[in-house]
């Protein structure tokens, strides 16, 4: 394992939406509360593409068996790939069921205010600031490029 880490753009976008996240919900029922919309939000996404590929896969059905097309090979690809497809995001989904099963396990646990503080602490030391002074003055003085927001 690297001492440094990894600086390419994948992985520099993920250290700064991990700061962020720490920053913007530094307590423990904070992350308890994103880990489970994020889970929800994802369960929900994937589900309503799914839904979508499967009657795409009954449509491409009916047309493939009311008009048999010349080019029936390329017609069974697509229909291969899109089912393919279709067993990739149910099994996507069933993994997100079992998640959820063992996220509520972790919303049993409540903490007391003095626990909720020290987890704003550590997180103001794990994720400073990135456009704090100090930092940025730093980042110059190593010459590192600043951990700014993207541009998009």
């Amino acid at each position: 394992m690297p001492d440094e880490p990894c600086q390419c753009p994948d992985c520099q976008r993920f250290y700064r939406e991990h700061d962020r996240l720490i920053r913007e919900c530094p307590t423990l029922r904070q992350q308890q509360e994103l880990n489970w919309a994020a889970l929800q939000s994802f369960r929900t996404l994937a589900g309503r593409v799914l839904e979508d590929l499967q009657k795409q896969n009954v449509a491409i059905g009916d047309e493939n068996s009311a008009q048999p097309s010349l080019s029936q090979a390329s017609a069974d690809e697509q229909v291969e790939s899109l089912q393919q497809a279709i067993a990739d995001l149910e099994n996507i989904n069933a993994h997100l069921y079992s998640i959820e099963a063992l996220m509520e396990r972790v919303f049993d646990v409540k903490a007391p205010e003095a626990i909720e503080q020290k987890f704003r602490e550590f997180a103001g030391e794990l994720a400073p600031d990135p456009l704090n002074a100090d930092r940025l003055r730093l980042n110059r003085l190593l010459h590192q490029t600043p951990d700014l927001p993207d541009k998009n």
